[in-house]
């Protein structure tokens, strides 16, 4: 059964077409806002940048639909496939890039992946293909935005999406390192949960 939109499905096309022009959209995830630019928009990557005051040489992450989709742009481990199975949620897994993965997310040949737990999230990135360079709403050194109304207030987006009645958890995502096992931000998802699938994993 197909779930049903939780928005008009005009103003999600509304940011799709947003993000093709090389625009960025404000949007909700289940951890804070966030702010997003097509991954084969290279003029809205730097965008985002520039608006966000983002160090260039810090990555900013792919958030994709399903773990299908973010498979295409890394070198996967045994590692990766045992940590997919906490997705959707709060994990980011940085790994290596593979060739497929756009070079301005992976500047130092590594990328974050994640796939949001929020319907107005998933949503958009099932309508622009599956994946979109993203990062918290908010300046580069301030906190980042955790309702509809600070998001706006932050005049960082093009064009803000509502968050269709799920509000956020208020936390970033867990931060991973692949392959060395390596925790670099502890944030919604517990460590020991992290730590707990992986000796499920190779228990098996």
């Amino acid at each position: 059964m197909t779930e049903p939109l939780p928005l008009p499905h005009a103003l999600l096309r509304q940011a799709a077409r947003t993000l093709a022009a090389g625009g960025v959209v404000a949007y909700p995830s289940e951890t804070v806002w966030g702010l997003a630019a097509h991954p084969q928009q290279e003029a809205g990557i730097q965008r985002l940048y520039a608006l966000k005051g983002r160090d260039a040489a810090k990555p900013v992450q792919v958030s994709c639909a399903s773990a299908a989709d973010g498979a295409a742009l890394v070198h996967r481990s045994a590692e990766w496939h045992a940590l997919t199975d906490c997705w959707p949620g709060p994990l980011t897994l940085v790994a290596p890039a593979s060739a497929d993965c756009p070079p301005l997310l992976a500047p130092e040949g590594r990328v974050g992946i994640r796939v949001p737990d929020h319907p107005v999230a998933l949503a958009l990135l099932r309508l622009c293909g599956g994946a979109l360079a993203t990062t918290s709403c908010n300046l580069s050194g301030e906190p980042a935005a955790l309702t509809e109304a600070q998001a706006q207030a932050t005049g960082l987006g093009d064009l803000t999406l509502p968050d269709g009645g799920a509000p956020c958890l208020g936390l970033p995502s867990t931060v991973f390192l692949l392959p060395e096992r390596r925790v670099l931000r502890e944030g919604a998802l517990p460590e020991a949960a992290l730590w707990a699938r992986l000796a499920e994993a190779e228990s098996r």
